[in-house]
């Protein structure tokens, strides 16, 4: 069964068809015909082809009829039986298209790329199959403002190659420009997807830039976002305020009756998220004569 990553990373190119064709043309080189239109359609190779066979996504490249066609294929992990169907994806396209078409392996995990670019002989004289690969040395780091806002969907995709190294943080700071005037539902869905791709400095520093509500490129989504945030965190905010001043009651009541809380017990109390457990131990301890008393269930 795919990954909640798997289908996430092909939401990006549903969502955006022409991330495909941009992805070839800009990041790999690949000469792509001009096209009107560009069409994310069912992946499902029927006709001759048994219906366990499935690719993950086409997208095709219309002007008044296809044009050009990429399968997309997005992997996580080596699987040793896409060696054998890759080809067949590619050539019962084409095929069915009646137009060039290619194979584009997005990989975002460094080790699965070059699994993934490997050449695949098929055992037909000349008849070699060669992916185009969208690895991270190929996906565009996104950092600049105005690359976010004309491809969102690329920028999450570089931060689920790149927001692990150095250069997370710089990535980070493009989120929120590329959030403006995308749907409240789409942009949360693509801040989770980036938030989950960040290193931890870089996520640190991105919730602080929400938060202070001062940015430039600040959305209203992001507005949103965080002020539900501030709500939650200040009502879970106050409840563990009082579970500290109740824990704290606790000890001293303990410490003022002469019985040395030990750090086992004291690990056990601070341990403890129930208010109305704390608030029973709290009044037991003004009368126990031992911490194992404390802790003994109350006679009924």
């Amino acid at each position: 069964m795919p990954s909640l990553r798997h289908e996430a990373l092909l939401e990006l190119f549903r969502n955006r068809p022409t991330l495909a064709a941009e992805l070839l043309r800009d990041a790999l080189g690949v000469e792509v015909p001009a096209y009107a239109e560009a069409r994310a359609e069912s992946a499902a190779l029927t006709q001759v082809v048994p219906t366990e066979y499935r690719a993950d996504l086409v997208v095709q490249l219309w002007e008044d009829t296809p044009r050009f066609a990429i399968v997309v294929e997005v992997q996580l992990s080596p699987d040793e039986e896409k060696r054998y169907t890759w080809p067949l994806y590619l050539t019962h396209m084409r095929a069915r298209l009646k137009c060039p078409t290619v194979l584009l392996v997005v990989a975002p995990d460094v080790g699965v790329a070059r699994w993934c670019g490997q050449p695949l002989e098929t055992g037909h004289r000349g008849f070699v199959l060669k992916p185009y690969l969208a690895g991270p040395e190929s996906i565009p780091v996104i950092t600049r403002p105005e690359q976010a806002r004309e491809a969102v969907e690329l920028l999450v995709l570089s931060a689920m190659a790149h927001g692990q190294g150095e250069r997370g943080a710089a990535i980070a700071e493009a989120v929120l420009p590329g959030l403006v005037g995308i749907d409240e539902e789409r942009a949360r869905f693509y801040f989770d997807l980036v938030m989950c791709s960040l290193n931890d400095a870089a996520r640190t520093a991105l919730e602080a830039l929400m938060r202070s509500g001062t940015y430039e490129y600040q959305s209203e989504f992001a507005r949103r976002y965080f002020a539900q945030g501030r709500e939650e965190g200040r009502r879970e905010g106050l409840q563990e305020g009082v579970q500290m001043g109740e824990m704290r009651a606790l000890f001293e009541v303990l410490e003022a009756r002469g019985l040395h809380v030990d750090e086992q017990t004291r690990q056990r109390i601070a341990a403890c998220t129930e208010m109305e457990q704390l608030r029973r131990w709290l009044r037991r301890a003004v009368s126990v004569q031992s911490l194992q008393e404390l802790f003994e269930s109350a006679p009924a």
